[in-house]
């Protein structure tokens, strides 16, 4: 009985966090609601008494995967409001995926009221039982040849990722070991001497300053006086115009 609670209750939260995925217009909102969902299905996979998948699922994904979605997230300038726009052309294939799953869904529900044998529910293992050991023993005795191939796999992923990075493209500052080992203190380093200001040089720079406001303040008055008489003159000219009678 308890199980089955705990069964409903991480269900339920798990696709709730999930519409929170979709449905989120923050992408840190989304990434956090995702990490949520990785958390109930490993309490799911408790559940069903297989703690190293649980365990795997929280390190790898979790620990490892999201954290670095989240950093990448957090780096990047997203503009949501352009990926919000021609977001309804996806409807028609979210509601086919969707009407996929609902039917999946009631296809187990239906062989559950049948008593199949195949889904019914698993019986709990002795207490020596080791689910680390038993899922060792079959993935590398029957399953070992695709097992090796994925791995050849994912290693060809991370060399094609590593080459696409490194290629040489203008402006590209590249690392180079060797320099940076043999590189000295003489090539990096110069020492330059500042000779100190004292009271007198800072004296002597105040007067100069001083000079230097006091020669602005007679440029401007000078310029002034020229304005002047250049105004009186103008105006002795217009008085002695003939054009003006009295």
């Amino acid at each position: 009985m308890i199980t089955s609670l705990l069964f409903y209750a991480f269900s339920l939260i798990l696709v709730l966090s999930a519409l929170g995925v979709i449905t989120s217009r923050n992408p840190v909102h989304s990434a956090l609601f995702l990490v949520l969902a990785f958390v109930q299905s490993a309490m799911l996979w408790l559940l069903l008494e297989a703690e190293f998948l649980a365990v795997v699922l929280v390190l790898v994904y979790v620990g490892a995967v999201m954290v670095l979605f989240l950093f990448v997230v957090m780096m990047l300038d997203i503009n949501v409001e352009e990926l919000r726009t021609g977001f309804t052309r996806y409807v028609p294939i979210g509601a086919a995926v969707a009407f996929v799953v609902v039917l999946e869904i009631g296809h187990v529900i239906w062989f559950r009221s049948q008593d199949v044998l195949a889904v019914a529910t698993p019986e709990p293992y002795p207490a020596g039982y080791s689910n680390t050991q038993a899922l060792g023993s079959v993935l590398y005795t029957e399953h070992v040849y695709a097992f090796e191939l994925a791995a050849m796999i994912l290693l060809l992923a991370i060399v094609a990722a590593i080459t696409l990075t490194m290629r040489r493209r203008p402006g590209l500052k590249v690392q180079n070991i060797a320099r940076q080992v043999a590189v000295r203190r003489e090539d990096r380093v110069r020492l330059v001497k500042v000779d100190p200001v004292t009271d007198s040089g800072t004296s002597s720079n105040q007067s100069r300053i001083a000079s230097n406001e006091s020669r602005a303040e007679s440029v401007d008055s000078q310029t002034a006086s020229n304005a002047s008489v250049s105004v009186s003159k103008e105006s002795v000219t217009d008085s002695k115009d003939p054009g003006t009678g009295d």
